[in-house]
């Protein structure tokens, strides 16, 4: 097998991907939303953006049970609850 001769080319075409993979990525994120949970005594917060408000908020309030909540049972439990904080960037122009 031969050797690529040339790295810098090599370089430059996984850094033109990755820029081509982040813009795709991050186009389709136009809300951002923060959630704080309080659950078994315990305040959660989490941060998330999607492509509505609607799904920034429920990633968000999602990821914020995660640490607070034991077991599947817990976590629809919190799912389920109203967040405590609920605050939603306007989306991008």
């Amino acid at each position: 097998m031969k050797r690529f001769r040339n790295p810098i080319i090599t370089i430059l075409l996984i850094a033109g991907l990755a820029a081509i993979f982040w813009k795709k990525t991050m186009a389709a994120q136009v809300a951002t939303c923060e959630v704080c949970v309080v659950f078994n005594g315990q305040r959660q917060c989490s941060r998330a953006s999607g492509e509505s408000e609607k799904e920034a908020a429920r990633t968000a309030h999602s990821t914020a049970c995660g640490p607070v909540a034991n077991g599947m049972n817990e976590k629809i439990a919190c799912d389920s609850r109203q967040p405590d904080v609920l605050r939603c960037d306007p989306p991008a122009p």
